[in-house]
């Protein structure tokens, strides 16, 4: 498409088609630049269309199979995925989203652009579909690997109230650095949400919005912003936060007046992570080490490990993780998993806490894990009463002593993400 000035639908085809074509996230394609030639505005609007159709891909597919014999080419196929989601979840103008896609087409390549009339004449027809026969489709199911493990863990009904969540997406999510979640939304003209976090609708430029210059507060979901509340550092403990990067995490430990120590592998996120300290003017010392090897000269009074796992939990918020994902290496994260949870307990005093997190819904990254460190370790034990903070419902606690939350809790509330937290203690 060289000699055409970029767009915003354009972009978001390219995106979709890179995740289903190539195997690339859509978050892996923008911090690669995918978006760099669009202005700010378009960029965001690229964005909310392909997590938009990622979100609606079998709704798209079911209405335009019937007007389909074969195929189309890759790219086709994502604009016509995205020219749907928008005409009928997106309440797109016809005009306006059919005369681009097919504008698309023709300047795509030869290989592609003879579609153009294909393409017309499928998004014409697609635009005369009843808005009820849209609404009435279920939700989008997750795929087998997935959907079967979460139904046997949680059952039927719960595993299509996850699905359901999905399709609704995710709103933005602010932690208060003050703690004074209240005042935040009042300010933001936002919603302040039981667990002290600060919920707004729409899509706000986050960048533009008052106090975040001042680091006044920082992006974080509402459920992500759990383990640290729960850990709840009193002032100069000692603290390591494994695997801390972007930092949300460790903004929180400092600013309850924890001594942090940051750790996470990657130089670039820990890069980030800094930047986000900076901004929210508060200090922590930042280590790039491999958190399985990682050794310190002195014990600390607590350890927070929000473990590398699956993400299952926040499909809401990138919906193309289940076209990027299967079964495959589920045993060598959990197996990761099991390996960090036994380094981390040596990093800790006697009667040290170790608060175990993961943004995942599948039991063996969760609820498996702390009842297997439970036998491991003789003396460990869970702490489920450090579990009992505000907006804490007693029915998400589990057997083992752990939290199990799911992306179908708060229904009222715009949801949460999946994740599941523990509190392990050693003996003293």
């Amino acid at each position: 498409m060289s000699g055409h000035p970029p767009s915003a639908r354009g972009a978001a085809a390219d995106l979709i088609s890179g995740v289903l074509d190539r195997g690339l996230s859509l978050s892996d394609q923008i911090a690669a630049g995918a978006l760099h030639a669009l202005a700010p505005a378009d960029r965001a609007r690229a964005q909310r269309l392909a997590l938009a159709t990622f979100r609606h891909l079998a709704d798209a597919d079911a209405i335009l199979q019937p007007h389909l014999r074969k195929g189309p080419p890759p790219y086709i196929s994502a604009l016509l995925r995205l020219a749907v989601t928008e005409l009928l979840a997106l309440n797109g103008d016809a005009h306006g989203v059919v005369s681009e896609a097919v504008d698309l087409t023709r300047r795509s390549g030869r290989r592609t652009e003879g579609f153009a009339g294909l393409v017309n004449a499928v998004l014409r027809k697609a635009a005369a579909t009843p808005p009820a026969d849209w609404a009435a489709r279920p939700p989008q199911p997750l795929p087998g690997w997935l959907r079967g493990r979460l139904m046997s863990a949680f059952g039927k009904p719960a595993t299509i109230a996850i699905e359901a969540a999905h399709r609704l997406g995710a709103p933005l999510d602010l932690t208060p650095r003050d703690g004074d979640a209240a005042a935040l939304a009042t300010r933001l003209g936002g919603t302040a949400l039981p667990t002290g976090s600060v919920r707004l609708t729409g899509a706000p430029q986050v960048s533009d919005l008052p106090g975040y210059a001042a680091g006044d507060w920082w992006v974080q979901d509402a459920a992500a912003a759990l383990p640290a509340q729960i850990l709840a550092p009193a002032k100069g403990e000692t603290v390591l936060d494994l695997c801390a990067a972007p930092g949300g995490k460790t903004l929180q430990l400092a600013a309850a007046g924890a001594v942090v120590t940051a750790l996470d592998l990657s130089p670039a996120r820990m890069t980030r992570l800094a930047e986000n300290l900076a901004r929210c003017r508060l200090t922590a010392t930042c280590v790039t080490a491999d958190a399985l090897t990682f050794t310190s000269p002195a014990p600390f009074d607590a350890i927070l490990l929000d473990a590398p796992c699956s993400a299952t939990g926040t499909i809401r918020r990138h919906p193309d993780l289940p076209f990027l994902r299967d079964a495959t290496g589920l045993r060598d994260i959990a197996a990761r998993q099991t390996a960090m949870i036994d380094h981390a307990l040596t990093l800790l005093r006697p009667g040290g806490r170790l608060v175990y997190a993961t943004c995942s819904l599948l039991p063996e990254e969760g609820e498996r894990q702390v009842a297997l460190a439970l036998s491991r370790h003789p003396g460990l034990t869970a702490n489920p009463s450090a579990l009992a903070i505000p907006g804490i419902d007693p029915v998400w606690i589990t057997p083992e002593g752990g939290l199990r939350l799911r992306p179908d809790f708060w229904p009222d509330l715009g949801g949460m993400d999946g994740f599941y937290v523990a509190v392990l203690r050693l003996p003293a």
